[in-house]
């Protein structure tokens, strides 16, 4: 967390050596923004404009192009508090706001990507429940259903974000300040547990079990090869989404957290952690980056398959 207590005049035992984020994370959110954007608002626009009718992945795709669009509009005004070391020059409610869609962002897009597992795995291996489930309306109601969850159990972090003015800079923390510490790290174990750990538990079983489906010998047609060669592209896609943008950041972000809260490993030890990581932190920004290449895989499959 970017708490000025780790730094300067500060109560804390440990104080960590951060000067390579002042460059790392200005540089990488910069980047993810300008790549991320233009990715982004390229994807709704066709999602908008020129498909039609909408499909149920469409429908899934749609509001992750929507939450990776809301997540890069926070990531200029990052950028600048990071190259300024850690000093925001905006308001606290811009502060929490920025920190909210962060989360928001984040979550909503494990979900949404959840959801295309789920509508493929059953697609590939159950196709009699897909066609009682795999229809428009309920693809709707569950994109409702994640925003308005989602929004719910990421409002805490307005209650806990703040902003402290210390060693004559205004620090946007990115948990909350010392004294509701204890509180958020239970707030973000439910977070862990309920938005990463269970939907990447499902993500990895579906997505495991469709591979072995596919790959098993038939005397299949080239063409329905072909079809599965560019399934398994897009399994292989979601997964690298999790295990390189998400699971890194979260693993590292426990550890961080729960060495903080019990404050009994050497400073070294903190140290390291904390330098881990805040390094997985542009990974987890990469899959506003990384989801369009999912978006241009299911349009190809699409064009193939209807041919």
């Amino acid at each position: 967390m970017d708490n000025a207590t780790e730094n300067g005049n500060s109560p804390y035992r440990c104080i960590f050596e951060e000067d390579f984020k002042y460059i790392l994370l200005p540089v990488s959110y910069g980047i993810v923004f300008t790549f991320g954007f233009v990715l982004n608002v390229l994807a709704l626009y066709i999602f908008i404009f020129r498909i039609r009718p909408w499909k149920v992945v469409n429908i899934f795709m749609f509001n992750l192009a929507l939450s990776d669009f809301l997540y890069v509009l926070s990531l200029p005004l990052l950028a600048y508090y990071y190259s300024k070391a850690n000093d925001w020059p905006f308001t606290e409610p811009l502060c929490k706001l920025v920190r909210f869609l962060f989360y928001t962002s984040l979550y909503c897009s494990i979900l949404f990507l959840l959801c295309i597992s789920i509508y493929r795995f059953l697609a590939v291996c159950y196709p009699m429940h897909f066609l009682r489930w795999g229809q428009v309306r309920y693809a709707r109601i569950a994109s409702v259903c994640i925003w308005a969850t989602i929004i719910i159990m990421q409002s805490p972090t307005l209650y806990f974000v703040s902003t402290s003015f210390i060693d004559n800079s205004t620090v946007c923390h990115d948990t909350s300040n010392d004294d509701l510490f204890d509180q958020f790290v239970v707030y973000s174990t439910v977070n862990l547990t309920l938005l990463f750990c269970i939907p990447f538990a499902i993500i990895l079983v579906c997505n495991c079990y469709m591979i072995y489906i596919l790959v098993k010998p038939t005397a299949s047609a080239s063409r329905t090869s072909e079809s599965k060669r560019k399934s398994i592209k897009i399994i292989i896609t979601v997964l690298m989404v999790f295990i390189i943008c998400f699971l890194p950041f979260h693993v590292t972000r426990t550890l961080y957290y729960y060495f903080r809260k019990v404050d009994l490993a050497p400073c070294a030890t903190l140290d390291a952690v904390n330098a881990a990581y805040k390094s997985t932190r542009p990974l987890a920004s990469v899959n506003s980056c990384i989801d369009p290449v999912l978006y241009f895989l299911v349009w190809r499959f699409r064009i193939h398959t209807n041919r």
